[in-house]
């Protein structure tokens, strides 16, 4: 069976590919892919910001409108140039013309979709997982915009045969091909912050029961 290969990302799930044989970064709500880059350009220096940078999301690097790396007018030349506080990193040109720079990379890193592996999450959710048939129960932390399909292929780790059971949310029969909120399993976050009150006290309960086959993903 091929290995399957989520649409969502959380930040944390990002987070953990922090290291140059595993290198991801997030940015503008996509996430990437970068470790082939690191291994072609393994011991350049042009490599260390983004070595820093492993495993977090740096949106604030980019124009929004333009997709493209921040600009700004060069104080030494007094041309328009990419604006790397960081540091020049693989594929910026350098700031003054350099016979040994090589532009034939073509498309740079940032613009090359080879890179991107999914959608990063807009806001996470943790939901209970009850099994009835053998009471044991399960909290994930999930992506809101996942379909239960999506997230019963989260929870195979813990139970091999999630798709022999039939998922409930308060006597409901959930639809699997709709997310939590389209469930009207709501995400209640925010309330229970202006409340002043612990939202993981009140994490929704989705109970699985048996349908008496051994369906296996």
């Amino acid at each position: 069976m091929a290995a399957f290969r989520p649409r969502y990302y959380s930040p944390q799930e990002v987070s953990v590919h922090n290291r140059p044989t595993d290198l991801w970064l997030s940015f503008l709500g996509r996430v990437y892919d970068l470790t082939p880059l690191a291994k072609e350009y393994k011991g350049d220096l042009l490599l260390k910001p983004l070595l820093e940078a492993a495993g977090k999301d740096i949106s604030h690097w980019f124009n929004p409108k333009t997709k493209d790396i921040q600009m700004h007018i060069n104080p030494l030349t007094g041309c328009l140039k990419y604006y790397t506080p960081q540091g020049r990193f693989v594929h910026i040109p350098p700031p003054l013309p350099r016979s040994d720079w090589a532009n034939d990379f073509g498309v740079p890193w940032w613009k090359d979709s080879r890179y991107e592996v999914g959608i990063l999450s807009t806001k996470t959710r943790h939901i209970r997982i009850i099994n009835t048939l053998t009471s044991q129960e399960h909290t994930l932390e999930v992506c809101s915009e996942e379909s239960m399909w999506e997230i019963l292929r989260r929870y195979l780790p813990y139970n091999a045969h999630a798709a022999s059971y039939t998922w409930k949310y308060e006597g409901v029969n959930l639809d699997m091909d709709r997310n939590l909120e389209q469930n009207h399993i709501p995400d209640e976050d925010e309330e229970f912050f202006n409340l002043n009150m612990d939202a993981d006290a009140f994490t929704p309960a989705i109970l699985l029961y048996f349908n008496d086959d051994l369906t296996e993903f």
